[in-house]
C-alpha cells in the first residue's frame, strides 16, 4: 500500500498540472491561471501563466481576512541589542502598507527594482513585503557585503531605490553600513534616485541631502498602499549567488509558482500548520532567509522569528535553546555549521538543561553536508527528529528531504532521504546516461523544474542555459555529485569539483570528512584534494578540535588517518592532516574548500566576497606550509 509521500511524489512527476493546480487552490488569486505548466518556450518553463496574484496579499492581508489579525506574525529577538519585539499580522500590515506608500511616493511602481541592504531587523522583512505589495522586484544583499560586491549588484539590478540601515551589529562590534553603501554607489554606473536609511541608535549614518531619506520620516507621512495584482510569471525578487567565475548570477524568483510551492512545503516537508512558531536561523540576505524566514512561514500563517545573533557568543552556546524555549518554537531550520559551533563550545550540551524544549518537534538542517557525528549529537541531546535536507539558492526549496507532513522515513546517515514531490532527481554519467543504484555520478533534475525554482537569471537567459542546462541536455545540473541507493534515498557526496581522482580512483572528499568528524575530539573538519606528481591528487585533512581537548594533536591526527584507512581503505591515500584553530567560511557558514585548495597548490586566488574573516586565509597558509604545501606563497 503506497504511503502519502509515494502518492504525492508519483502524481507530481506523472501529472504535474493536476498536482500543482491542487496546491494552488490554497492561495489567493485575483485571476486564475490559463495554463498550469506553460512549456511553449522551452527551456524557459513558466508556471500558472495567465494568473494574477500578489505575494504580499497572500503573506499578510489574506490571514487578517481569515481571522489571524491578532496572531503574532513576527517575533524579533536580538540578543546583541537585548531587544524582543512582536508584530501581529494587523501591525505588520500597517507597517508594510505604509512603507509601500513611502516607496510609491518616491516613484516606485510595478517592475521597478528595490535593493535592500539591511541587518537582521524587522524593517528588512517589511521592506521586502512592501516591495512585493507594489509589484516591484526586490534584491536583498547580505548586510556588510563589501562595497565593490554591492556595486556589482547595483549595476546589474539597477534599483530605483536602495533601502538600508545605519549599521549592523556583530557579537562585539558595530559595522557601519552607510559608508559601504556610499562607496558602492560612487563605484556603480547605475545610480539610485533615493536611499531610505533606518537609523539605529548604535551608529548614526551621515545623510546626503537630496538623495538620502530617513526611514522614520518617510513612513510617518506615507499613505498606506494597497496590493497591486501582478502576473504569476512576473518576478518577485533577484537573489545573487556567486558564480564560479566570480561574476554574481542573479537568480530570479517568480510570484505565482513561488508562493504555491513555498506554502505547500510548510505542511508537506516541515509538518507545520498556521499558528505555529517556526524559526529559520539564517539571514534575510541568503536564500534560506528569503524562503523560510520571510515568505513560506508568512504564506502559511505561522509566526516567524527574526534572530539578530549568533549560535555562540550572544551570550553563549545556549542561545538557540533560549529562543526555542521562550517563544515555543515547534520547528527550527539552520545550518549544520551552527550546531557544530554549539557542539564545540558545549560538547556535553550542559546548557540545554536550563531550558524547556517540550514544544519543540523537529530540527531541519541544510546548506552543507551534515556529518553523522553532528546528526547523532543533535538527535541524542534534543530527542526529536533531526532532518537533513538538500537544496540550493537556485532551487528556492528542498530538492530532497524527509517530508514529515507526508510520511516519516527512517533516517540514513549521510542522506537527505528522498526527492521532494516535484523533483525528478536522477544520477547520470558524463555522457548523460543513467547509472545504476549506488554508483556515484552527477546529480541532475529532469526538466521542467517544479514551481518556486529559478525560471532564468536576471537579464541573462543565455547565462542560465550555459550555467545549468547545457552540460546535461534535458536536465538541470545541480553541480553536486552523489548517488541514489536501492531504497531511493539520495546521497549528496560533494560538489562535482570535490570528487578527487587518486591514481585513477574517483573518491569523494565528503565521505572522508564523514569519517574524520566521527573522531570524538573533532568538532569540524574539511578534506580537499591537492596536486600530487605521482597520484594526480591526494587528500589532506584539516581538523578543528572540541573546546577543552588537551590531548596531543599528533596523536589525534594519527588516529584520524587510521580511521580513514580502516573505513575507506588504503585506496584513499589519506596520509596527511593538520589541526587548525578554525576553518575559512562564508558568512552563511560554508567552508571555502576551493580557496584552501588553491592556497595548497600555490595557485592564484582572491579572497571570496562572502568570506567571514579574511585573516583565516593567512592562518591556513601557515598550517599548509607546516605540512609541506603552499610553499611558494609570499
Amino acid at each position: 500500500m503506497a504511503n502519502p509521500y509515494e502518492i504525492a511524489y508519483q502524481q507530481s512527476i506523472e501529472d504535474p498540472d493536476s498536482f500543482w493546480a491542487k496546491a494552488a487552490e490554497d492561495c489567493h488569486w485575483y485571476k486564475k491561471w490559463d495554463k498550469v505548466l506553460d512549456d511553449s518556450n522551452n527551456p524557459f518553463y513558466r508556471w500558472f501563466s495567465g494568473g494574477e496574484v500578489n505575494t504580499c496579499y497572500n503573506a499578510v492581508d489574506y490571514h487578517i481576512e481569515n481571522g489571524r489579525g491578532d496572531q503574532d506574525a513576527i517575533i524579533y529577538d536580538s540578543p546583541v541589542t537585548q531587544t524582543i519585539q512582536k508584530y501581529t499580522y494587523n501591525q505588520l500590515k500597517d507597517e508594510v502598507a505604509r512603507f509601500a506608500g513611502a516607496l510609491a511616493a518616491q516613484g516606485v511602481a510595478k517592475g521597478d527594482r528595490i535593493l535592500i541592504y539591511m541587518p537582521m531587523i524587522p524593517e528588512a522583512v517589511i521592506a521586502m513585503l512592501a516591495s512585493a505589495r507594489l509589484g516591484a522586484v526586490h534584491s536583498v544583499v547580505f548586510g556588510g557585503f563589501a562595497a565593490k560586491e554591492l556595486a556589482v549588484r547595483i549595476n546589474d539590478a539597477k534599483p530605483k531605490v536602495i533601502v538600508s540601515a545605519s549599521c549592523g551589529i556583530e557579537v562585539a562590534r558595530v559595522i557601519a553600513y552607510k559608508p559601504l553603501l556610499d562607496k558602492a554607489i560612487e563605484m556603480a554606473e547605475s545610480k539610485p534616485s533615493k536611499c531610505i536609511i533606518k537609523q539605529r541608535p548604535m551608529e548614526a549614518a551621515v545623510m546626503i541631502d537630496g538623495r538620502d531619506l530617513d526611514w522614520d520620516d518617510v513612513t510617518q507621512d506615507a499613505q498606506p498602499h494597497d496590493c497591486v495584482p501582478v502576473a504569476a510569471t512576473d518576478p518577485l525578487y533577484i537573489l545573487y549567488t556567486s558564480g564560479t567565475t566570480g561574476v554574481p548570477k542573479g537568480v530570479v524568483r517568480d510570484n505565482g509558482g513561488h508562493l504555491v510551492a513555498l506554502k505547500g512545503t510548510m505542511g508537506a516537508l516541515y509538518n507545520v500548520d498556521a499558528g505555529v512558531v517556526y524559526w529559520a536561523a539564517s539571514d534575510v540576505g541568503w536564500v534560506v532567509g528569503h524562503s523560510y524566514i520571510v515568505y513560506a512561514p508568512l504564506l502559511k500563517g505561522c509566526t516567524t522569528i527574526i534572530f539578530e545573533g549568533k549560535p555562540v557568543g550572544t551570550p553563549d552556546a545556549g542561545v538557540f535553546w533560549r529562543v526555542i524555549s521562550e517563544h515555543k518554537v515547534k520547528v527550527m531550520f539552520t545550518a549544520p555549521t551552527a550546531f557544530r559551533a554549539i557542539k564545540r563550545e558545549d560538547p556535553k550540551a550542559e546548557l540545554l538543561k536550563n531550558y524547556d524544549l517540550s514544544n519543540f518537534n523537529a530540527l531541519f538542517l541544510a546548506g552543507e553536508r551534515l556529518d553523522p557525528d553532528t546528526l547523532r549529537w543533535a538527535e541524542n541531546n534534543l530527542g526529536v527528529p533531526v532532518i537533513d535536507h538538500w537544496w540550493q539558492t537556485e532551487t528556492g526549496w528542498a530538492i530532497a528531504g524527509n517530508c514529515l507532513g507526508l510520511h516519516q522515513y527512517p533516517i540514513k546517515e549521510g542522506s537527505p532521504t528522498k526527492p521532494a514531490p516535484g523533483w525528478n532527481l536522477q544520477v547520470v554519467d558524463a555522457n548523460c546516461n543513467p547509472i545504476k543504484a549506488g554508483d556515484i555520478g552527477a546529480l541532475v533534475v529532469k526538466l521542467p523544474l517544479p514551481p518556486g525554482s529559478l525560471p532564468t537569471l536576471w537579464n541573462n537567459d543565455q547565462g542560465f542555459i550555459k550555467a545549468y542546462l547545457e552540460e546535461f541536455p534535458g536536465y538541470y545540473k545541480t553541480a553536486d555529485a552523489g548517488f541514489i541507493d536501492e531504497d531511493g534515498y539520495a546521497f549528496v557526496m560533494s560538489r562535482t569539483d570535490d570528487i578527487i581522482n587518486v591514481a585513477g580512483h574517483r573518491l569523494s572528499t565528503g565521505a572522508m570528512e564523514e569519517v574524520l568528524a566521527d573522531h570524538p575530539d573533532v568538532a569540524e573538519c574539511a578534506v580537499l584534494g591537492v596536486d600530487d606528481k605521482l597520484k594526480g591528487q591526494v587528500p589532506i585533512g584539516f581538523l578543528v578540535l572540541n573546546a577543552g581537548v588537551t590531548r596531543d594533536a599528533d596523536d589525534i591526527i594519527k588516529e584520524t588517518i587510521q580511521m580513514v584507512r580502516d573505513r575507506i581503505g588504503p585506496v584513499a591515500s589519506f596520509k596527511t592532516a593538520t589541526v587548525v584553530k578554525r576553518l575559512p567560511k562564508t558568512r552563511s557558514g560554508k567552508i571555502l574548500r576551493g580557496t584552501i585548495q588553491k592556497i595548497a597548490d600555490n595557485k592564484p586566488y582572491k579572497a571570496p566576497a562572502t568570506i567571514d574573516d579574511p585573516v583565516i586565509l593567512d592562518e591556513m597558509t601557515e598550517a599548509l606550509s607546516g605540512i609541506g604545501y603552499a610553499k611558494a606563497k609570499d
